[in-house]
């Protein structure tokens, strides 16, 4: 039996893995570790359906949160709603 600490319950899907890089690709990694230099670390990932994963990330010091695009660009630009 999984316990609501393994599932999602909301849709069923397996939690997100404390590994969140298995979400990034290869352009999105080196960006990701240039900017873990700078303060920026990963902060998860949203999985919407049928869409590719979106990987959030968190600037401790300035409080600001970033999309790391597929590109591997990282966009300020973005209004991220967070769930506390």
């Amino acid at each position: 039996m999984l316990t609501s600490s393994t599932r999602e319950r909301r849709k069923g899907l397996d939690s997100v893995p404390n590994s969140l890089e298995i979400y990034l690709n290869a352009s999105q990694i080196a960006t990701l570790q240039q900017v873990e230099h700078f303060g920026w670390t990963l902060q998860y990932v949203r999985r919407p359906l049928f869409m590719e994963p979106v990987p959030i990330l968190f600037h401790r010091d300035m409080g600001t949160y970033a999309v790391l695009e597929m590109d591997g660009s990282l966009n300020r630009n973005v209004d991220v709603a967070v769930r506390h």
